[in-house]
């Protein structure tokens, strides 16, 4: 049977089991997660937190990866000023990237979410409001939420993957993983 993790990923924390070119040392999955043969099933960057996935089986790291099974991907996002309703209804049809048209985005306002504090903390400017939105996304395109709430007017300050299809985050926190069904 494969082997599914789910991992609460901290802010700089390198997606990937070792650090290649870097002279100072980085965090990586391998400093919380001790278990042989289990891989990434898709990435993170390392300025964002939440859900990664890791799995022994190829075929389940594609079905969770791979864009072409238009699994969820469900975000909480902290973008710096209000986003109103004209943002949310282009993110909503598809944001204009310079790698083309993302597909359709289901969005929505949400209160500021009860989540860890974040190592930094986010730059607060007292003269620019933000906000906080759930974006949920069926591709993954490099640093794709990110580039969509740019692309708006509304850059983000803080990303955290909150679910993946029918997994989440749900109790566990900074650096904790469980092993699933």
């Amino acid at each position: 049977m494969a082997k599914l993790i789910l991992f609460n990923k901290p802010f700089g924390v390198l997606p990937q089991f070792t650090d290649r070119g870097s002279e100072t040392k980085r965090a990586t999955l391998s400093d919380f997660i001790d278990l042989p043969g289990v891989y990434p099933a898709g990435r993170l960057d390392r300025d964002s937190e939440g859900l990664m996935m890791l799995t022994d089986d190829g075929k389940v790291q594609a079905r969770i990866a791979d864009p072409k099974y238009k699994m969820p991907k469900s975000y909480l996002v902290q973008v710096e000023g209000e986003l109103g309703d004209e943002s949310l209804a282009m993110l909503r049809q598809g944001v204009e990237l310079k790698d083309g048209l993302t597909r359709p985005a289901e969005v929505e306002r949400v209160a500021d979410p009860d989540l860890w504090p974040r190592d930094p903390p986010i730059r607060v400017r007292k003269s620019v409001p933000d906000c906080w939105i759930r974006l949920t996304i069926r591709e993954g395109r490099n640093r794709q939420v990110r580039r969509m709430t740019a692309a708006v007017g509304h850059p983000t300050l803080r990303l955290v993957r909150w679910s993946v299809g029918e997994w989440s985050l749900e109790g566990l926190q900074p650096g904790e993983w469980r092993a699933v069904d």
